[in-house]
């Protein structure tokens, strides 16, 4: 075979056999294969897509490039979570536990945040003392003891995606439904959960903007899922607006610890039960979704969602005790109330703009080398649909440096809020469900 005849066949539209995309991987990673003929065969697919069997060809290629993990043997279905990333999305930190209390184990290596959304792992690091990594080998075993497991990803499994995905940033191409979904589960089959649930968020803050390319996005995940044997649900959830209220590591941190302690966020919470309950009907371990919802719920209430995170939070070296006290989370030295300008109901908050916002205080990455502050970032005082009054708290943000009401961060997250003189009923949460 040669990469330039199956570039241009895949550049007329032609298809591929699984055994040439096989070799068109194989060869790229042993070198036989350039990286700018890599490239132009990505442009080629991103022009001219995938249909469902190359698209599978290619992830378990990439999930074959490396050590694939195996959980045989486990007592309880390993139940593993992925969301393509949103603003304020703390649901990890909430949803994990409560499977975890709620009768599965929890298998997730998750990723660091890039731009406008947040990654888990830096939420996780924000906690003094966690460091949230970890060989393949002592992933397992803190799965197998403890039935929960965040780390961040490993080299080691699906290496191929990670040289593939490089290229793909540089390259503008990475905006492929067969390319995305194909990253996706080569690194949820290569860590060898037995169910998968998957938060596909559609919305400004999110990757794909609108519920069809959400919807085409999760079809094609749950697909592979269901080709190679693996239990898959997606729920496609709204970005319109950032999750929750808080906007920022620690701020998302202590959010996650109201939700499990009963006083979180409503939207928070309805969205992992919705996710958690798909999650124990995929498993077999509950037989409809109101009773897994009742089982995740009883969580809650015990106390043993709660309990799991601090758990989770001592076997990554931080201190779980001190979270629970004021001061165990980093804080911003300075706290800026922004008021209301004017009284009237939100008709909507622009997700995008509170996510760059955040990032711009350096709550996030603008390249992946960047560094940043765990205790910076935004808490919302209303949501779309409230009725505000003029100059009552809309936002607060926490910075690193003094901050005024006419600086610019705060000109450009005022215009995050719109406004209606009318009541408005916000955006469904959840939106669609493809299992």
């Amino acid at each position: 075979m040669r990469a330039v005849d199956l570039i241009a066949r895949k550049r007329g539209g032609e298809r591929h056999s699984p055994d040439e995309v096989r070799w068109l991987i194989g060869a790229y990673l042993d070198g036989g294969v350039p990286d700018y003929q890599m490239a132009a065969w990505l442009m080629a697919v991103c022009w001219r897509g995938l249909d469902a069997a190359e698209t599978r060809a290619l992830t378990l290629a990439l999930a074959g490039s490396g050590r694939r993990l195996s959980f045989a043997g486990s007592p309880v279905p390993v139940v593993d979570k992925h969301s393509t990333g949103g603003v304020g999305d703390k649901t990890t930190l909430v949803l994990a536990p409560m499977l975890a209390a709620a009768g599965v184990a929890v298998a997730k290596m998750s990723g660091r945040g890039l731009g406008h959304t947040g990654g888990t792992i830096d939420k996780l690091e924000a906690i003094p003392g966690v460091q949230a990594t970890a060989d393949p080998d002592a992933f397992v075993a803190a799965v197998r003891a403890h039935r929960l497991a965040i780390a961040s990803q490993s080299a080691e499994l699906a290496p191929g995606d990670g040289r593939l995905y490089a290229l793909r940033d540089v390259t503008a191409t990475v905006e492929s439904i067969p390319l995305i979904a194909s990253s996706v589960m080569s690194k949820k089959i290569a860590t060898g959960a037995q169910v998968i649930v998957l938060d596909v968020k559609a919305g400004s803050g999110a990757f794909t903007k609108d519920v069809a390319a959400a919807r085409e996005l999760a079809g094609a995940m749950v697909a592979l899922g269901r080709d190679v044997g693996l239990p898959t649900v997606a729920v496609i959830s709204s970005m319109a607006e950032p999750l929750g209220r808080a906007v920022g590591n620690a701020l998302e941190v202590q959010e996650a610890l109201d939700t499990l302690s009963g006083r979180g966020p409503a939207d928070v919470l309805d969205l992992c039960l919705a996710l958690g309950s798909e999650a124990l009907v995929a498993a077999g371990v509950a037989p409809a979704l109101q009773p897994a919802r009742q089982r995740l719920e009883d969580t809650l209430r015990q106390g043993a969602a709660l309990e799991q995170l601090l758990g989770l939070v001592g076997s990554l070296g931080g201190d779980a005790a001190g979270l629970l006290r004021p001061g165990g989370l980093p804080t911003a030295p300075f706290i800026l109330g922004v008021p209301a300008p004017r009284t009237g109901y939100l008709a909507s908050i622009d997700a995008l703009v509170c996510g760059q916002v955040s990032t711009g205080l350096g709550a996030g990455r603008t390249t992946k080398e960047s560094l940043i502050d765990p205790a910076v970032g935004l808490v919302l005082g209303a949501k779309t649909g409230d009725l505000v009054e003029q100059g009552t708290p809309l936002v607060t943000l926490h910075a690193r440096h003094p901050l005024a009401v006419d600086s610019e961060p705060v000109g450009t997250l005022l215009t995050a809020f719109h406004w209606s003189d009318q009541p408005v009923t916000p955006v469904p949460l959840i939106l669609e469900t493809l299992r």
